[in-house]
Order: structure tokens, then C-alpha cells, then sequence
């Protein structure tokens, strides 16, 4: 939906990212689980990933990343209102938010997390917008950041191939122009099966009648097939409304951002859609699937190499466990 005050517009108006500095190729990978090079790349179209280290943490990449994003919009972190974390694998399971707030020096900005897996990104910039649109607030950073490295399991072939760690950040702006044209979001959890990463309790008895759960969550569990059935089907669907709502075609579209989940998913959606290859943005074959950080992540790396102009319009989906998914139309910058 778009609801929205007169004269209370959005814009975009700075991007960042970060990833660590170990990098894991599928060479590497084979040397873990039974697989190659050929397998993976043909499967998914993923080469390498990049994963953090003990020392490397959700905090530590996605304040880089904001620090970019801060920089490039000519803001500081006094200016910020507000800080949106949109992570699932929080450094702290009361969140992350505030220990970014603190490392940025952001003092006046309220921070808080937000979980929708892989869409996470997309939900936190309708969030963020809402802000925005009601006046509350001037100023946001967003940033879509994961260590999936801490909940994969490195002996499953069908998911230690896909994941890596990333940042990514955006800054958005009270404007005279709304450049936010439209969204659309979805959640069913009626599959939520297809993707866990499940929390698993073990009963304790601590005194006579009185049993609780207490365990820890297990690595990430994923039903492929039923999940590219779902974002190929879904996603095209969510960005054709998306585009209605935006009163925009197709054929408006500078660049499809996707999240970076399988290049055989960004194809699939790209051919439903009749947008040619050359407007889909695509890096996972550096990174894997970073989950919130997908998107933010390719935007700034198109972006800073000047792809990304001024006044293109892009449409960006986010889909993932939940299951969840949405799009968003938007132009770059004021």
C-alpha cells in the first residue's frame, strides 16, 4: 500500500557495505564436503564467499557499512533519528541495534532490530519510510547485515555451498520528492517449514511440576526445490503489484535488484518479467547469499562503480524464510 503525507517524501541518499576479509572459494569447499567448483557454480552460480572471523561480528561489519552510508549522504552520526538492523543473526538475541548506535556515536538516533530473513531489507525500508511519511523522523539508517557462518552446517552440502556474511546500508532522507514509488510485502507462514533456523528446546525439570525448554538453536535447514518454486513463482507476482501501485511498467525499470539467493532464481524472474539480462543486478557469485545484507550490498557496489544514476528507478525483492517476501520501487537519490 502507499499511504503518505503531502510533501512528506523519501529519497535515498547514501549507500555502504562491508563483508569480512576471509574468503572461502568452492575449491575450499570441496575439501569440507563432497562437491567442486563446476557443481556449485553450475547450481547456483556462486564462486566464493566471504566469512567472518571470532573476531568479525553483525556489529563490527554493518558499522562499517554505515560509515559509508553516513559519508556518502554528507551526514554525521549525530544527525541520524533512527537505526534500523535488519539481521537474523543478531551479535545478541535482546539485538544488535544499540551496540551499532554506540560504535557509530549516534546518540540522538533511536535503534532497534528487525527479523524477516532474506527480506528483511526490503520490510525495514517500507519501515523506515513510514517514519519518514508521518513526520516523526528526518533522518535513517538502514542496514541489512548477517553472519550466517555462525548457523550453517559445514557437512551439509545442500546448504554450506550458499550462505556467506555481508553489510549493507542505506541512508534515507526527508525529501520534497518522493522518491519511493511503491511497495508491496507478503508473509506465509503456512510454509514456513521450507526454511528453519529453528530453535531446539530440551526439557529441565526445576522442581516438581514445573518444566521448561531450554536448548539452543540448530544450524539452517532448507528445502531447495520448494524454495525456487516459491520465489519464481512469488516473486514476479509481488513486483508486477509493486510497479501497479508505483504506476509504473516493466518497461520503466533501470535495474532489478533481487536478492542474491541463486543465479538461476534472478534468471528465472528476469525472463517472466521480459527484463533483459543487462538491467539485473547480480554479485553473488563473490558473495553467496548474505541474506538482509543481499541487497543493500549490490546496490552500493553498483552504485560506487556509477551504474546507478541519479533519478534511475529500480526495483529491488527480497524473499525468504517465513516464509516472507516483498518488493519495493524506488529511484536513486534526491
Amino acid at each position: 500500500m502507499n499511504v503518505k503525507q503531502p510533501g512528506l517524501g523519501i529519497a535515498i541518499t547514501g549507500s555502504g557495505s562491508a563483508t569480512p576479509l576471509a574468503t572461502l572459494d568452492n575449491e575450499g569447499l570441496s575439501q569440507l564436503v563432497e562437491t567442486s567448483d563446476d557443481w556449485i557454480a553450475s547450481r547456483t552460480g556462486i564462486r566464493q564467499r566471504r566469512l567472518a572471523s571470532p573476531n568479525e561480528s553483525v556489529t563490527t561489519i554493518a558499522t562499517q557499512a554505515a560509515q559509508s552510508a553516513i559519508a556518502m549522504a554528507n551526514l554525521s552520526p549525530m544527525d541520524l533519528d533512527l537505526i534500523i538492523l535488519a539481521t537474523s543473526t543478531a551479535d545478541d538475541l535482546f539485538g544488535s541495534a544499540s551496540q551499532i548506535q554506540n560504535a557509530l556515536g549516534a546518540q540522538k538516533a533511536v535503534a532497534f532490530d528487525l527479523t524477516a530473513a532474506c527480506s528483511g531489507f526490503v520490510f525495514g525500508l517500507v519501515t523506515a519510510a513510514q517514519f519518514i511519511r508521518t513526520g516523526a523522523y528526518q533522518n535513517i539508517l538502514l542496514i541489512g547485515a548477517d553472519v550466517l557462518s555462525r548457523w550453517v552446517d559445514w557437512t551439509d552440502r545442500r546448504t554450506c555451498i550458499l550462505f556467506g556474511d555481508g553489510a549493507g546500508a542505506v541512508i534515507l532522507q526527508a525529501n520534497e520528492h518522493d522518491r519511493l514509488l511503491g511497495f508491496e510485502l507478503r508473509s506465509d507462514g503456512t510454509q514456513n517449514q521450507c526454511l528453519n533456523l529453528a530453535y531446539q528446546p530440551q526439557p529441565q525439570e526445576l522442581v516438581d511440576g514445573v518444566t521448561i525448554g531450554q536448548g539452543n538453536f540448530q544450524p539452517i535447514t532448507m528445502n531447495g526445490q520448494e524454495v525456487y518454486r516459491f520465489a519464481v513463482r512469488r516473486v514476479p507476482e509481488v513486483i508486477e503489484k509493486a510497479l501497479f501501485r508505483a504506476n509504473r511498467s516493466v518497461e520503466d525499470v533501470d535495474w532489478l535488484l533481487l536478492h542474491q539467493a541463486n543465479q538461476r532464481i534472478l534468471d528465472a524472474v528476469g525472463d517472466r518479467l521480459n527484463i533483459p539480462y543487462d538491467k539485473i543486478i547480480s554479485n553473488l557469485a563473490k558473495y553467496g547469499n548474505t541474506s538482509a545484507a543481499s541487497i543493500p550490498l549490490a546496490l552500493d557496489e553498483e552504485v560506487r562503480q556509477g551504474k546507478i544514476q541519479p533519478g534511475d528507478t529500480i526495483v529491488a525483492s527480497g524473499f525468504g524464510a517465513g516464509l516472507t517476501w516483498g518488493a519495493v520501487v524506488f529511484q536513486w537519490g534526491r
